[in-house]
């Protein structure tokens, strides 16, 4: 049994999820990582069994700290520990470079449009091999779930129309013409590019194609581009780059507001139970959260209604605007309907400021805009709700906490 005292960890913290481990040395240098189905059990086996080999004897003792990262099933696991391996070659991690037994992803060169296949060996026939890996079910799993992100062809010949795997989105079915030899060859490239663990240049490439694509006004393929890029951070366990840009971007061009939208100001009422009325502010800048920006308002109105409350806290913000003590945001976002709307637009036009601003229905998510009756219809997946919808739910969530705090104290008094 190896002893763990010198460890810097608390095996109750581990989750008794999949995920990757990564044991690294007192200077902080990952010498082997490992993946689980359960992190807690896995992690724990080292400490907890009788007797371990002594390559892990010996390994253990290098150990100074463990650490870990989530992943959704165990197939995710698979795919971000033999990336992590790649990208950082730790010491103790089992070399099967020449063991035949093991599979190997071969992704063909002979082909206009290359395909993934599993093999056992290689065979010096101008194709790519990645691996070996050590569970080929899990890697059949793994293969499906990357094939979301990245469609290739299974078939041996090009069909003469396009199969099943096109419509589920496996297959770009480049049999009818659906996509071109350069597009799929790139598709094949960030693919491979992810096997070799080279998984930051790759997020950053398709994220260069993306601002591309934002700029041409190409929304569609832009979106794919930030799918793509939620996908692969969400397999590899880091935070999706900020895609705040793109969304603005459109959130933008859809309203036809002509500067840039970086500041975004958001509102919201909270009354739950009781005559306690309290208002809240959020503020992003470029589509992440400005959380030192972000303010606390009780209501002052005898008037307990979200229309009242909506245009005292807008008076109250924006009278600061107007001495210049805080600069005016970009666009603001009210939480409510077309009452709440026309409110906000009152008090702002009271104060003469010319910010645009909307607001956002809870029921079927619909954005209004002033003088205009009828919502705006945009698709429930496009970047620009995204972006309305991420911030008003960060509106909501910090006036209902403002809301229970006063609620408690008023409740312990």
């Amino acid at each position: 049994m190896a002893n763990k005292k010198k460890l810097s960890l608390n095996l109750k913290d581990f989750p008794d999820n999949p995920g990757v481990y990564l044991m690294k040395d007192s200077a902080g240098k990952i010498v082997y990582i490992g993946k689980a189905t359960s992190l807690k059990k896995r992690v724990a086996s080292y400490f907890t069994k009788q007797h371990i080999s002594i390559k892990q004897e010996v390994m253990l003792e290098k150990v100074a700290n463990i650490e870990y990262i989530l992943t959704r099933n165990e197939v995710e696991a698979l795919i971000l520990e033999s990336a992590l391996i790649k990208k950082n070659k730790p010491k103790y991690n089992v070399s099967l470079k020449d063991d035949k037994n093991y599979p190997l992803i071969k992704v063909t060169k002979n082909e206009d449009f290359p395909r993934l296949i599993i093999a056992r060996r290689k065979i010096n026939n101008r194709a790519a091999y990645f691996g070996p890996y050590t569970n080929a079910k899990l890697l059949r799993s793994a293969l499906k779930t990357l094939r979301m992100v990245f469609p290739y062809r299974s078939c041996r010949s090009l069909r003469k129309s396009a199969c099943l795997d096109y419509d589920l989105g496996l297959c770009p079915a480049p049999c009818v013409g659906k996509i071109t030899k350069k597009e799929y060859k790139e598709n094949i490239d960030n693919l491979c590019l992810f096997l070799e663990g080279k998984n930051a240049l790759l997020l950053k490439q398709i994220s260069k194609r993306m601002s591309v694509y934002a700029k041409k006004r190409n929304f569609e393929k832009a979106k794919q581009m930030r799918d793509k890029i939620s996908a692969l951070s969400s397999i590899l366990g880091t935070r999706p780059f900020s895609l705040g840009n793109l969304e603005s971007e459109e959130l933008k061009n859809i309203l036809h507001i002509k500067k840039d939208i970086e500041r975004i100001e958001a509102f919201d009422i909270s009354s739950i139970s009781g005559n306690i009325v309290v208002g809240a502010m959020v503020s992003f800048l470029k589509g992440r959260p400005d959380k030192t920006n972000y303010r606390k308002f009780k209501i002052k109105s005898e008037k307990l209604d979200d229309c009242a409350s909506i245009a005292e806290i807008i008076r109250r913000r924006y009278r600061r605007v107007v001495s210049k003590e805080v600069p005016a945001p970009d666009l603001i976002i009210i939480d409510g309907g077309k009452g709440q709307l026309n409110s906000a637009k009152r008090e702002l036009a009271a104060l003469r400021l010319r910010i645009p601003v909307i607001s956002i229905a809870k029921k079927e998510e619909q954005i209004y805009k002033p003088n205009q009756t009828a919502p705006l219809k945009l698709k429930i997946d496009s970047m620009a709700l995204t972006l309305v919808r991420r911030i008003r739910d960060e509106a909501h969530r910090f006036a209902i906490s403002y809301h229970r705090l006063l609620r408690k104290k008023k409740t312990i008094k």
